[in-house]
């Protein structure tokens, strides 16, 4: 199943409503934009919809907000710990600010994930077929 693809004024906002903190990281996330502190992703985009990592309390907080929902990529797929902002916040982006400092604080208290290792360079298909040559 294909990711929705985010509208240009999606990725727009959420740039809007990132704290202004050098510790973040914007980066692709299939298809998406999200953004990562310390290897964990805290906010991103998905299709038209931007979505919060929270803890438990405030995600409850947020869901009690019209508009709001738990964040499902996929039918029966729930993210427990992303909540989607409540798309009418689109016209009052301070409303979303403090959600999105909220999870930059918390995913920031987190112990930084270990930087992944380059996988090797895989060898070419001609490469790969003279090695499994057998030998006259």
């Amino acid at each position: 199943m294909p990711f929705p693809k985010p509208d240009p004024s999606s990725r727009t906002f959420l740039e809007e409503i990132l704290p202004p903190d050098p510790a973040v990281e914007l980066k692709p996330m299939f298809g998406n934009t999200a953004g990562f502190v310390n290897g964990h992703m805290f906010a991103g985009t998905f299709g038209s919809d931007i979505i919060v990592r929270l803890p438990e309390a405030e995600r409850t907080r947020l869901l009690a907000e019209p508009g709001a929902a738990i964040f499902a990529p996929m039918d029966g797929r729930v993210m427990r710990e992303y909540v989607v902002l409540p798309r009418a916040w689109r016209d009052t982006p301070e409303k979303a600010m403090p959600w999105t400092a909220s999870a930059l604080t918390w995913a920031s208290q987190m112990p930084p994930k270990p930087a992944k290792k380059k996988a090797a360079p895989k060898a070419s298909k001609k490469a790969a077929s003279k090695a499994r040559a057998p030998r006259e």
